[in-house]
Formats: structure tokens, C-alpha cells, sequence
């Protein structure tokens, strides 16, 4: 009989929450952890080191390791240090390590040391991602006790130099000689690529500055590193990794999606929610609580929002919620474009978030054009998003494409129903609803991507919620959904094992009897 022991996981991803978020990249990297930890693994955590991070008074933010030189490119070598935090799980403490480089002179500013909020954490210039990816494999050495990972586990561009640089640059080294790697796409639009001359500063080969290597369209790219040279690659849902392998959504790399796919090296794992963040029934940030069982908090909640945001406070009304970035991508063309008609309706629109200047623009003028019908915030509000999730009776994302959607997964457990595009992971995740089918549908779902399309849905949407006799089944059924981080956890698990039998690793302390 085979004994398997725990694994030991290193998650590296360029944003963890609490720490840092911009995306849904920090939720899942923040919530993934303490799911495997749940599982009895050993789970640390490795991400820049952001000042405001590093400077917080919460994180309690300590020194890890004295310094060490980092070689980014020939003959330059950079200065890391280590420094350390962790995030709790059920009273556990998981380890987050923070990678930061100390400037060459007294009033220089280090990698990553400008990020004072989390809209400036991400750099624009290659080098501090390629320091960044160089610095985690040196930490690996010096670790004290020593620790050896079974699964470095990379997420997005940021990391994705990483399979590559151990390779190349560090075939020997003992923490990873018996390391598999699995490369997570959180969204394959955002590719890291840069232009020829800066491929210098990746110190690789010029062998691999070919299709079959970083080259991509004359330029090189972080992400195809770690398409390439990872055991498995995964991306946040089942449908979103089949269409990757298309031309509408490959981004230019469908042909490689195809190739690790028929290479049974691609899959799609479905993300899910810290439900403990994320629970009406204990949310410090709405302002009453409920659950599928007692949901009446639900309906103060709304009452409350509408006062908050200077509308009519009337149940009777429709909220439409939106939290977003104002982007293409999340449908906002479509909406822009569909506003007017919408707006017609017996509705109250909701939109939190910060994007593109002409979206800013547009949608700053609905508060104007239809008074008491819309209320427009940007900027970065967690606790107002909480509000908006719990006091809405709709929450639309009419996206482009979505890779996965964590907003939908959280509009849900609030009991707010979802209105959205069947794209992604939104397609895999709310069941439309339809009368004739009942008990089944969680949310409302169209497929054209056209203005039409998402009016047309509203005003089913729409419909059901003033007959009223249908909605508060609805409601409950959203509720109930399972989109917890277990389920998704095993996963992950199984496939790192997977990552591991590629690599031809016998894990240490696995043991054979008959």
C-alpha cells in the first residue's frame, strides 16, 4: 500500500490578499493557501515587497534573512532581501515571504518600494519581475531551517520566468532538485511582453528568443516561460481553458493552448471564495446580517444602500449593482451603449470602481441625466463594495470575456442575483433561470455580445422580480451555492501530483508495501 505524505507548497503571485490587491489574483492567492492548509499541507506563501506592505503596522512585518546578491543580467548583480509576515488560518499562521531589492545607493528606491497604495504595485519595465524571479529561486538556498518545496506553484506573467530561470540558470541547486512546477493564467490577455532590446535583462540565451521559446510577434514574453517549461498549466475555470484554445480568446497563443492541451498538460480549475470573508451572516461591513435561512437582513441592508447612495429608498426598486473595473473586458461598451434604455426601466443603477478615463467619463454623467435612478463611486472602497454586494437585488457583469469572476461567486452568497454573459467562468458557475424549469437557475444569462442581448435579459430579469412569487426561491438557491475554496483545494492537490509523475519525482517519504 502507497503512503502519501503532505506536500510542501510554494505559492509565488505578485498580489495576496489582505496584503495587496488589485485583482482577483490577490483573492485567490490569499484564499488557495489556507484551503491547502485545511488539507494538512505545508503552504507558504512568496510575493514583492510593497512599502505599503512593509510599513504597515498590522502585517507586523519582520527581517527573514540578511541579504544577498541577485544576478539579473550579465555581469550586473542586484541586492534581495527577505523580510516576513503570514496571513492566519484558522489560527494557524501560514508564512508569507516579501522579496524586495535594497537600493545601490542612499537615494535610490528599490523594486517595488514606490507602491504606497495598491493601484501603483505593478511596475511597467521588465527588470523588477525578472529580479523578482531570480531573487525567489536564491531564497530557496538560504532558507534557515532549510525548506524544499515539492510544488513551486506560479501565477501569472510576474512569475512566469521562474520554471525557466531554474532550468537554465540553477539545474543544480538542491531546494529544487526534486520540485515540480505548476503555472496558473489568471487572465492570458495580460502576457507581459516587451520589446527586443529588452530582452537582454532576462540574461537567458539568445537560443531561446525563438517561436519555439519567449519570442512572441518580434517581442518576448514572461507568460510563455511559464507555459513552456511548467510540468502542469492550469488556468481559473474549465470553460475559459477551452477557450483559451481558440482564436477569439488565445490572445495569439491559441496554436501553444491547443499544443498543451492535446499534451494533456492543461486543465481548468474553477475558483472559488473565501467563504469566511465573504459570509452575510458575520460581515462586519454590511450593516445587517442575514443568511439563506433568515433573510430578511437582506431588505435593511438594501434600504440602507439606497439612503447611503442618495436614492429613494423604495423595495419595490430594482438595484442593479456593479463593482468593477470599467474596462472593455467586463461588457461596460455594452452598457454604455444599452444606458439609456435601461435607465427607463424601474430601476436603480450602482456602480462602484476606477478604469478607463472614457468609461469614468460617460457613466459620471448618469447620476445628472437620471437623478435618484444611479449613483456612480470610483476609486477603491472594499467596505462600500460589501454594501453594494448585499444591499443589490442584481449584479451585472456583461463581460467580453471572463476568465473566471469572483464578483458573481460573491453576489451570489449575499443572495444577490447574477446577470451575465456566458463567457468563461461566468458560463460555468450561474445557471439562468427559466420558470418552466424550476427548482433550477441561480442568475440570468445571455450569449450574443450585443447591447440587445443584455437589455433583453434585464427585462426577464426584470419581470421575475416584480411578479415577485419566483425571486425569493431565487434568492435562496443563490444562497445555497457550494463555491467554497474545498472543493477547488482537492483539485489543486491532485493536480500538483500530476505536476509531480510528469517531472518523474518520487516525493520524499512516500513509501511502498504490499
Amino acid at each position: 500500500m502507497k503512503t502519501t505524505r503532505k506536500l510542501r507548497i510554494l505559492l509565488i503571485a505578485a498580489e495576496v490578499a489582505p496584503l495587496a490587491k488589485v485583482g482577483g489574483l490577490a483573492d485567490v492567492a490569499g484564499a488557495l493557501p489556507k484551503a491547502l492548509k485545511a488539507l494538512g499541507h505545508d503552504v507558504r506563501i512568496v510575493m514583492p515587497c510593497y512599502k505599503m506592505v512593509e510599513t504597515a503596522p498590522a502585517y507586523s512585518v519582520k527581517p527573514c534573512l540578511p541579504d544577498f546578491p541577485v544576478p539579473i543580467r550579465e555581469g550586473v548583480l542586484e541586492t534581495a532581501f527577505v523580510k516576513q509576515t503570514s496571513i492566519e488560518s484558522d489560527g494557524k499562521q501560514i508564512p508569507v515571504y516579501l522579496v524586495g531589492n535594497a537600493p545601490q545607493d542612499a537615494g535610490g528606491s528599490g523594486y517595488f518600494q514606490q507602491a504606497t497604495d495598491n493601484r501603483s504595485i505593478y511596475a511597467l519595465e521588465p527588470e523588477p519581475y525578472v529580479f523578482f524571479c531570480r531573487a525567489v529561486l536564491e531564497m530557496l538556498t538560504r532558507l534557515k531551517p532549510a525548506w524544499k518545496p515539492d510544488i513551486l506553484h506560479c501565477n501569472d506573467w510576474h512569475t512566469g520566468l521562474i520554471p525557466i530561470f531554474a532550468q537554465e540558470f540553477y539545474p543544480s541547486m538542491s531546494a529544487l532538485q526534486e520540485a515540480a512546477y505548476v503555472f496558473t493564467v489568471h487572465n492570458l490577455a495580460y502576457q507581459g511582453t516587451f520589446d527586443r532590446h529588452l530582452w537582454e535583462v532576462t540574461g537567458l540565451s539568445d537560443r531561446l528568443f525563438t517561436i519555439d521559446g519567449l519570442e512572441f510577434c518580434g517581442q518576448w514574453t514572461f507568460m510563455k516561460g511559464g507555459l513552456l517549461f511548467s510540468d502542469r498549466v492550469n488556468t481559473v475555470s474549465e470553460n475559459y481553458a477551452r477557450e483559451i484554445q481558440t482564436q477569439e480568446y488565445g490572445c495569439g497563443l491559441e496554436g501553444l493552448m491547443r499544443t498543451l492541451a492535446t499534451q494533456s498538460r492543461l486543465s481548468g480549475i474553477l475558483n472559488g471564495i473565501d467563504t469566511d470573508e465573504y459570509d452575510p451572516a458575520c460581515d462586519p461591513r454590511i450593516p445587517v446580517r442575514y443568511d439563506a435561512e433568515h433573510p430578511e437582513g437582506k431588505a435593511r441592508c438594501k434600504a440602507l444602500l439606497q439612503a447611503e447612495l442618495g436614492l429613494p429608498v423604495d423595495p419595490k426598486i430594482a438595484i442593479c449593482g456593479m463593482v468593477s473595473r470599467l474596462t472593455e473586458q467586463k461588457g461596460f461598451d455594452l452598457l454604455r451603449e444599452a444606458a439609456d434604455p435601461i435607465m427607463e426601466h424601474p430601476i436603480q443603477f450602482v456602480l462602484l470602481g476606477s478604469g478607463d478615463d472614457a468609461y469614468e467619463a460617460y457613466f459620471r454623467t448618469l447620476p445628472s441625466r437620471f437623478p435618484g435612478k444611479a449613483a456612480v463611486r470610483f476609486g477603491y472602497d472594499p467596505e462600500l463594495a460589501q454594501r453594494i454586494y448585499a444591499g443589490s437585488d442584481l449584479f451585472l457583469m456583461p463581460s467580453r470575456f471572463e476568465p473566471c469572476g469572483l464578483g458573481q461567486l460573491i453576489a451570489l452568497r449575499y443572495g444577490t442575483i447574477p446577470l451575465v454573459r456566458a463567457t468563461g467562468g461566468l458560463a460555468d458557475t450561474v445557471n439562468d433561470f427559466d420558470p418552466a424549469r424550476l427548482p433550477e437557475g441561480d442568475g440570468f444569462v445571455f450569449t450574443d455580445y450585443t447591447s440587445q442581448a443584455l437589455l433583453e435579459t434585464l427585462e426577464r430579469a426584470l419581470d421575475t422580480f416584480r411578479i415577485g412569487k419566483d425571486w425569493e426561491a431565487l434568492v435562496q438557491r443563490a444562497m445555497l451555492a457550494d463555491f467554497s475554496w474545498a472543493r477547488s483545494a482537492k483539485r489543486y492537490v491532485a493536480l500538483y501530483h500530476e505536476a509531480i509523475q510528469a517531472r518523474g519525482v518520487t516525493l520524499r517519504g512516500e513509501e511502498s508495501s504490499s
